[in-house]
């Protein structure tokens, strides 16, 4: 059991976390790191010492920021979305993103030859590298649909166990991708040139919030993600994330919505949290309980990640040579939207956020049938 589980001393010590993280970015290893990076990074820290919960141990606080706080960040950050910006970034992604959903496809194939899981998970490791697949194209809406299909949740250790490893390496690749531009970029420059133009005559990062400014973006930001889930409901064909993302760039387009100051920090904050939440979930012990079918899994996962990483990475080296948008799209097939747009926020680059949540929805349109054909050739 974690030494503190109550909601609101977690949520301080997140705070607090994420309060440390943005002052050592001002140091001069920090700032090579990043943000979202030592964000991660303290609080899987925290969780593994069993200070605060975790995954096995998950707590209500986790849920609402997935579910409430993630999605109207991206609102928040859509507030200041240029469409112009949008256009130039938006097909690259698209292809980045699908060259690396044949890379998992091809990956978790790849895997299972050199892991063989069948010898230790037996029949099931069929549907696992399903919903592997699944999941490393769209999300958990994927996992979890090709799950249901062969009512896998019943198979409670199993099950659990693969959520648990999917959360590690989902974490660590989260890490890996924001070190990629730094390391790649050093060996093959990228010749792109990123327009950040968002909001043309001011500064979105020296923004300041005034009184009535937080009241609407409060009450924006609630009565969005309301009227999308319940649009959703009605619509279920269509995703409220993509509802939610309507709502935000029609506002952003608007002059009241435009006066308004202190969206760009109020979603990026949330954003962090949801991070946080990311590195709280990063769980080593699950796994190790776990004893072989961990180690099985934690490989077939994490070799089939890899192979995905090296097709989208080659494909950037022959082509686009934008590292931040390669790091990005990969992080939007194995993280989804919500991490991919964290990195755009990390690298900076606001010309990449309705894009990341663009390919993100793609991803959930093809990640099951993806998993199905995985499962049907194996």
């Amino acid at each position: 059991m974690p030494i503190f589980s109550d909601t609101f001393v977690v949520l301080i010590i997140l705070s607090i976390i994420i309060i440390i993280s943005i002052y050592a970015t001002k140091t001069k290893v920090g700032k090579y790191l990043g943000t979202a990076l030592l964000i991660i990074f303290f609080t899987a820290l925290v969780a593994n010492f069993k200070i605060i919960p975790s995954a096995s141990n998950s707590i209500e606080l986790y849920s609402i920021i997935f579910e409430y706080i993630a999605p109207i960040s991206i609102f928040y950050l859509l507030l200041n979305a240029s469409l112009n910006s949008i256009k130039k970034a938006g097909l690259p992604m698209i292809v980045t993103f699908l060259i690396g959903s044949i890379g998992t496809t091809i990956g978790i194939m790849f895997s299972w030859l050199i892991v063989s899981p069948q010898n230790i998970l037996g029949e099931e490791a069929k549907i696992i590298a399903g919903m592997l697949t699944g999941t490393y194209t769209g999300g958990s809406v994927n996992f979890n649909a090709i799950a249901m299909q062969y009512d896998f949740q019943k198979n409670g250790i199993l099950y659990a166990g693969t959520i648990a490893v999917d959360n590690v390496v989902t974490a660590l690749w989260i890490l890996a991708t924001l070190m990629f531009p730094i390391l790649f970029s050093k060996i093959w420059k990228s010749n792109i040139k990123i327009n950040n133009n968002l909001l043309p005559n001011e500064s979105i990062d020296n923004e300041k919030m005034n009184l009535i400014s937080l009241s609407w973006l409060i009450f924006l930001g609630m009565a969005a993600h309301y009227f999308s889930e319940l649009i959703a409901f009605y619509l279920p064909k269509i995703p409220s994330i993509l509802i939610l993302s309507t709502f935000g760039i029609g506002l952003a387009q608007t002059k009241f919505v435009k006066k308004l100051n202190g969206s760009h920090n109020l979603g990026l904050y949330m954003v962090y949290l949801f991070l946080a939440v990311i590195g709280a979930y990063c769980e080593f012990d699950a796994v190790y309980q776990l004893k072989n079918i961990g180690i099985v899994l934690l490989l077939f996962t994490s070799l089939a990640v890899l192979f995905h990483g090296l097709v989208i990475m080659l494909f950037g080296r022959f082509f686009y040579r934008d590292w931040h948008m390669i790091a990005i799209a990969s992080q939007a097939n194995v993280g989804g939207s919500a991490s991919a747009i964290a990195l755009a926020e990390t690298f900076d680059r606001k010309d990449l956020i309705l894009p990341s949540i663009l390919v993100g929805t793609l991803g959930n349109a093809i990640g099951t049938y993806l998993g199905f054909f995985v499962i049907y050739i194996l």
